[in-house]
């Protein structure tokens, strides 16, 4: 049972020129939403200088104070910008966040966030996530940083990092948590209509696994054709014999050119081409015998593995909304599913 926190509780978020709205919004609104049944959340929003800050929309944010002028907050969150990783992080834009970070009860990143952090230092040496398409560009630019790039939150003691924009209430309900219990978490994310646990990490949401084309002429021979035919005979033997070459030489180009194996290459390719069935509506029956795979089982193991969720599972989170609410003015609203928080990682 988590212990419930009393008294005010000081919530400080830095935003700056370019800050992405929901960003702040988001975690926001679970905060002020959780005051509505008995916490006593205080939100205000610093700047780097103190000055004003206009968002990625255009609209303009008024904030109390400078984020160096202020008492040391419980909670500090720092919010993201589609100008990251794009370009640096300003050094006074890391300079402003290191003091605060250092005095302050927890720190939090929201999406791209975590370059702030990372940027003044205080994700060296813990683990942390971002968004799935910068997570490998945090990592690449932050090396004492350890990436987590599935998570949808991480937790390194008193350090939090998010996945993209909507993950900051995901992160958000988890402090509500952790400061005042499942009951009044739960109250709020029936209020917001999202769910408390969301099943499955990033890699749901990611772009199909498929990387650039090989580099020689003779593996993309053999990439071109499992591609052509995902269901037919591709085991390492029957790609050798296309190429002429030893399964041992074949396995040395997939593991040179591709970082990965004929069979995980293989496989790869069946996945990728079953989500897409999924999304085109196909069954998942149907989607795991036109992708390749000898089974549903198989399919579903694979699905299990790479994602965490079942296919079926997958499907409902991403086919057509159309279907769903044809003939109807109203959806149905979800249900939260059990009082723990989405999937995490701490130490």
């Amino acid at each position: 049972m988590a212990a419930v926190a009393v008294g005010p509780h000081r919530v400080a978020v830095l935003v700056y020129d370019g800050v992405t709205l929901l960003d702040v919004a988001g975690p926001a609104e679970v905060f002020k939403e959780a005051n509505r049944f008995g916490a006593d959340y205080r939100i205000v929003l610093l700047s780097p200088t103190g000055a004003d800050v206009t968002s990625n929309l255009g609209i303009r944010m008024t904030v109390a104070d400078a984020v160096t002028s202020e008492p040391a907050p419980n909670t500090l969150l720092v919010a993201g910008s589609d100008l990251f990783p794009r370009a640096p992080v300003p050094a006074d834009l890391a300079d402003a966040v290191r003091v605060p970070a250092a005095v302050a009860g927890r720190v939090a990143s929201i999406c791209t966030g975590a370059f702030v952090l990372a940027a003044a230092g205080v994700l060296d040496g813990k683990r942390a996530t971002t968004h799935w398409q910068v997570a490998h560009e945090l990592a690449a630019r932050y090396p004492a940083c350890h990436v987590e790039p599935d998570a949808i939150y991480v937790r390194d003691g008193t350090t939090y990092t998010s996945a993209g924009v909507t993950a900051g209430i995901d992160l958000a309900l988890a402090l509500v948590e952790e400061d005042h219990g499942p009951d009044l978490a739960r109250d709020v994310a029936r209020a917001l209509v999202v769910y408390m646990q969301r099943a499955g990490g990033q890699s749901q949401f990611s772009a199909p696994l498929q990387g650039p084309p090989p580099r020689s002429p003779a593996l993309r021979r053999i990439t071109d054709l499992v591609t052509a035919d995902p269901g037919g005979d591709h085991s390492l033997g029957e790609l050798a014999k296309h190429l002429t070459v030893s399964t041992r030489q074949l396995a040395r180009l997939f593991r040179d050119e591709l970082s990965t194996t004929p069979a995980r290459y293989v496989e790869n390719i069946r996945f990728d081409m079953a989500r897409a069935l999924l999304d085109r509506g196909h069954t998942a029956t149907q989607a795991a015998t036109l992708a390749g795979f000898p089974s549903y089982e198989s399919m579903r193991r694979v699905f299990a593995r790479k994602l965490s969720i079942s296919p079926a599972a997958y499907q409902r989170r991403f086919s057509t909304t159309r279907r769903a609410n044809a003939g109807s003015a109203s959806t149905r609203k979800p249900t939260p599913k059990s009082s723990s928080l989405p999937r995490t990682i701490s130490r």
